[in-house]
């Protein structure tokens, strides 16, 4: 940010001055926070010194074009502080173009003389003489802070000083966007609103609320005297385990054993003991956020208001709004606007977020994806769920985490019914961060937390296959019953005989309904339960993680050891039947499996069995699944780091390579587009309007659509699925039209009741 009309002056590069001492000093309190207040000012001198120069004048003036402001102070860096300038240059070089390799031969390309004779982007240097900009600079009462160490060392293991790197780019590209932000809205305030501001997490307060909530909740609570006793000792133990130092934990607990209320009572009484700022909620799956976020909301805006929780993801600022914004009030847009705000940089005290957003955000290099990453210093990081990540990513996720723990004072919780067995992977993590895996565990085995929820008994009938027509024959005779099979095609042919046999309460649950139709079914489900009423819940594996239901029995499709323990979950969760709940682990007639992992955890579990017996696999056992994982691991070569996706990651960053690190640091590795489809059929006309109106996609058409889309495979392109599919237009007047947004132009093709978009079951991602 700089404006000027003609030639150069001390008055005209003023405003340079003055935004660039505003971003030395906000990135220096950010950094401040990880002590590299030194590191973040002089990141942010030297971030635009390449604007000191007549040739940047020029292109203010639209004289010139095609200009690179950025690498002079890069080179500025390494040119006057040495070694200590390595994260400082990186950052500068990638407040524009994202970070870059950080190796030796990498960062001597930055010499401007070589930069002048080829530039990688094809672009001119404002300036060839770094010496001049300097002299401006300094003329201009500027002046770089002596940094003596550097957040970055290259002795250092190699997943570690990516972090380091990150994290005051961060620091640098979050106080960039403000101040310039702060000077667009100075200029022209008829134009702009200013940001909300951020609160503090009142960590006291909080947890009051959170215990008056938890008391309430026991005195109306539908669960046996059992599993009360067993939520409060779980609370309890996580009260006492709050006080010990920041760090690493694990949280290992059955489920329906309160875990939603106990993780978050962790949480603030660790915050409030150890000084603390920010609670980050992590959770794999929309379903469970949203379901997260609603009791959380409930809980604690009525006393604080707006902007203390705040959700960041797909779906997020859906709530209460008109399907395409068509009719939203002022507010409702304000509203909008705020949260998309907060959520840039994740400048609030709670905030729930995906698995993809933060971890992708960790190994990303692109401005926007980092500018919130050190707001994570000095905060409690809970992940719920976290059998679900990865194994190809587990090492360097884990490496990421820890060194996170151990330099930014920041507490990491992995909480689960099923922990993996991730301390065995401490060796492996060492090699990119030096603290390794060793985690605490919050609930002390004498608790005896999972022999204690013992609330079903298992029987697996894997030696012969169940036909489909013999499954649905079994959930007819049953009044209220949960099957859960491992394909989206599997739950459709099961859910259509099902209905076709006259059974009553039939319900479908897979992503072939959109979020809105998810929504409506478990409603349904619950309704149906609390209520006694026959209850036939076919669904693939998305019901299985944190969704709270109850059913009398529960079949589950042969599987991952650790999704079955999940389906359990379901089954006489609140333990009104004692222990006598029931869990059918069946083969289906079609023997196939989701792709990625899930085949060879599949056959992990089938070998553990074989192995020990049907006796012996006890799902309540910590003990199985440490021995589960350790198989896994050796089978997938996790452990020796030889898996071929994880081999190339490790590559990159052993290479300090953040382009190739974030292109391969991928949870999802399916390429999927999102199609808006016909089930709520208001919503559904509002947002085709808005696109034809408009004539472009939008943030908020985005961010309206999300609750009325479904994703699907990318189809080739002779696949007959596209004469359906109408592409999102990006611009009014131009031809391109989105690859990834799509509108469905078959309303016959939506099941409304039952199975949801049906067009095209080869695409389905299961």
């Amino acid at each position: 940010m700089y404006y000027a009309h003609s030639a150069p002056s001390r008055e005209q590069w003023e405003p340079l001055r003055v935004h660039l001492a505003a971003v030395a000093a906000r990135a220096g309190a950010y950094a401040e926070a990880f002590g590299a207040a030194d590191e973040g000012q002089a990141a942010g001198l030297l971030h635009d010194l390449g604007k000191y120069s007549e040739r940047f004048t020029r292109r203010l003036e639209g004289r010139e074009q095609g200009l690179d402001h950025w690498s002079l102070g890069a080179w500025a860096a390494l040119e006057k502080l040495r070694q200590a300038g390595i994260a400082i240059a990186l950052a500068v070089q990638g407040h524009h173009v994202g970070l870059q390799r950080g190796d030796g031969p990498a960062l001597r390309e930055l010499l401007p003389r070589r930069l002048a004779e080829r530039h990688p982007l094809g672009l001119a240097l404002t300036e060839t003489d770094v010496q001049r900009l300097l002299d401006r600079f300094a003329a201009d009462g500027l002046e770089l802070p002596a940094v003596g160490s550097s957040l970055f060392s290259h002795a250092a293991p190699r997943g570690a000083g990516m972090l380091d790197v990150r994290m005051l780019f961060s620091a640098l590209v979050d106080a960039d966007y403000l101040e310039t932000e702060a000077h667009f809205l100075a200029v022209e305030p008829e134009k702009r609103a200013p940001r909300p501001a951020g609160q503090n997490l009142r960590p006291a307060k909080a947890l009051s609320l959170l215990n008056e909530r938890v008391a309430e909740l026991a005195r109306h609570a539908p669960a046996a005297p059992e599993v009360l006793r067993l939520r409060a000792d779980l609370l309890s133990a996580c009260a006492a385990a709050a006080e010990l130092a920041p760090g690493l934990f694990t949280l290992s607990a059955p489920t329906g054993g309160g875990k939603t209320m106990a993780m978050l009572a962790f949480a603030l009484r660790h915050a409030l003991c150890h000084g603390l700022r920010r609670v980050v909620i992590v959770i794999p799956y929309l379903s469970i956020l949203e379901q997260t976020a609603r009791v959380y909301r409930e809980l604690l805006e009525p006393t604080f208001g707006p902007g203390y929780l705040l959700e960041h993801h797909s779906l997020a600022g859906t709530r209460g709004s008109d399907p395409a914004g068509a009719n939203d009030r002022d507010e409702t847009r304000e509203a909008r606007r705020g949260e998309r705000q907060l959520a840039e940089n994740w400048d609030a005290p709670l905030v729930l977020t995906t698995s993809v957003q933060l971890l992708e955000s960790l190994f990303a290099n692109r401005p926007a994806a980092c500018r919130k990453l050190h707001r994570l210093a000095g905060s409690v990081l809970l992940f719920d769920e976290v059998q679900t990540l990865p194994l190809r990513l587990a090492v360097p996720t884990l490496a990421a985490l820890s060194h996170l723990s151990q330099r930014y004072r920041a507490t990491v919780v992995f909480s689960t019914a099923t922990q993996p067995a991730f301390d065995h992977l401490d060796g492996r993590v060492r090699e990119l961060a030096g603290g390794g895996w060793q985690p605490r565990e919050v609930a002390p085995k004498e608790l005896r937390l999972f022999e204690r929820a013992r609330r079903t008994r298992e029987a697996w009938s894997i030696d012969a296959a169940t036909p489909w027509a013999e499954l649905a024959g079994k959930l007819a005779g049953e009044k209220q019953a949960l099957v859960i099979v491992n394909l989206k095609r599997h739950a459709a042919e099961l859910a259509r005989r099902l209905a076709a046999s006259g059974a009553q309460g039939v319900l479908h649950l897979s992503t072939s309904l959109c979020p809105a139709h998810r929504a409506r079914v478990l409603a349904a489900v619950r309704r149906r339960l609390d209520a006694g009423e026959a209850c036939r819940l076919v669904a693939t594996q998305c019901v299985e993680a944190g969704v709270d239901l109850d059913f009398p029995i529960v079949y589950r499709a042969f599987g991952p050891l650790e999704a079955i323990a999940q389906a359990a979950g379901r089954c006489n969760r609140n333990g009104r039947l004692g222990s006598n709940g029931e869990v059918r682990i069946f083969l289906p007639e079609e023997q196939a499996y989701p792709p990625g992992g899930y085949r060879q955890a599949a056959g992990a579990t089938m070998a553990l069995l074989r192995q020990r017996g049907a006796e012996a696999m006890d799902l309540q056992s910590p003990e199985l699944f440490r021995a589960y994982y350790r198989l896994l691991y050796e089978w997938t070569g996790i452990d020796a780091g030889d898996a071929g996706a994880a081999r190339e990651l490790r590559d990159a960053i052993d290479g300090l390579d953040f382009p190739a690190a974030s292109a391969l640091y991928r949870l999802i590795d399916q390429d999927a587009i999102n199609v808006v489809v016909p089930y709520d059929r208001a919503a559904y006309d509002a947002l085709r309007h808005e696109l034809r109106s408009r004539g472009r996609l939008t943030a908020d058409w985005v961010q309206s659509a999300r609750a009325h889309t479904v994703s699907l495979y990318r189809p080739k392109p002779d696949d007959p699925i596209h004469s359906f599919l109408d592409p999102a237009p990006l611009g009014r007047g131009e031809p391109e039209r989105s690859a990834d947004w799509f509108v469905y132009l078959e309303p016959a093709h939506y099941d409304r009741d039952l199975l949801g978009l049906m067009a095209a079951e080869s695409l389905w991602i299961a």
